[in-house]
């Protein structure tokens, strides 16, 4: 695939899982990675191997490890893009993949408390609605244009019924709402904003569910595919997808699963 020297992407979870795949493999396909992600002391030497990862590809890494649901915090990030990018540079590539969230019941169980009202609010401002609030900033601050393409990451819990995933599959299914919407009205720009749907994928968002063991076995045996998806397999298509003019692409909720969503 051809380079595509001078273009820039943002990736919201740039330190492990899909995000951290997508941030090498478009380092590797020319772009430059601005990366933002919330890490600790204990985490930061995987961070690090990214950010190596993406200069080993000859690109710039430019993190930052902050909350990006913290509006002060994202206006800082998106001073500092646009201070790097000039007045006339865009991002080209622009993905939303935040795993932060509530794993409680909506209704008490044995042992097991139901979640607050406060912790449903910080779910979906987190894993749903802060995707808005980065893209009307990306808008204001002109580094959306034309070929820009915005990818959210969903997952099949936003239509499915999973247990103690409730209020991150009401994120989900928000996500997804909120991704057609700015399809919508950023058509005109030539913008294109999709959702994409991997199949279960051993991250450490997975690791955290309650039974993600039953659920990767389950899916590990109906994918067509003989094995589960993985991290690189949703970098790679999103690199394709953002290598050519696919704004015609826009409000889906793409899969990349192998075909273990059409197998019940």
């Amino acid at each position: 695939m051809a380079e595509q020297t001078g273009r820039w992407a943002l990736i919201l979870g740039a330190s492990s899982g899909f995000g951290a795949a997508t941030g090498q493999a478009l380092a590797r396909a020319g772009y430059g990675i601005f990366g933002v992600h919330l890490d600790r002391r204990a985490t930061m030497p995987l961070v690090e191997e990214v950010q190596a990862a993406i200069r080993a590809a000859g690109q710039e890494a430019i993190f930052f490890n902050v909350n990006a649901a913290d509006p002060e915090k994202r206006a800082e990030v998106i001073r500092a893009v646009r201070e790097r990018l000039g007045p006339d540079g865009k991002i080209r590539v622009f993905m939303h993949s935040l795993a932060f969230g509530t794993l409680l019941p909506f209704v008490p169980q044995e042992g097991t408390a139901p979640v607050s009202q406060a912790q449903v609010a910080m779910t979906l401002d987190v894993m749903a609605n802060s995707l808005i609030y980065w893209v009307q900033e990306l808008a204001a601050n002109g580094l959306l244009g034309q070929g820009s393409k915005i990818y959210a990451m969903t997952s099949a819990g936003g239509t499915r019924v999973v247990p103690m995933y409730g209020v991150v599959s009401a994120a989900k299914a928000a996500l997804e709402s909120n991704i057609r919407q700015l399809a919508m009205e950023l058509a005109p720009l030539g913008v294109a904003a999709n959702s994409i749907r991997a199949g279960v994928t051993d991250t450490p968002a997975l690791r955290k569910i309650p039974g993600n063991d039953k659920l990767a076995a389950g899916a590990l045996a109906r994918n067509p595919s003989g094995r589960l998806t993985t991290p690189e397999d949703v970098a790679n298509h999103i690199v394709l997808f953002s290598s050519v003019d696919s704004h015609w692409m826009t409000g889906n909720v793409l899969g990349i699963d192998g075909g273990e969503d059409i197998v019940g």
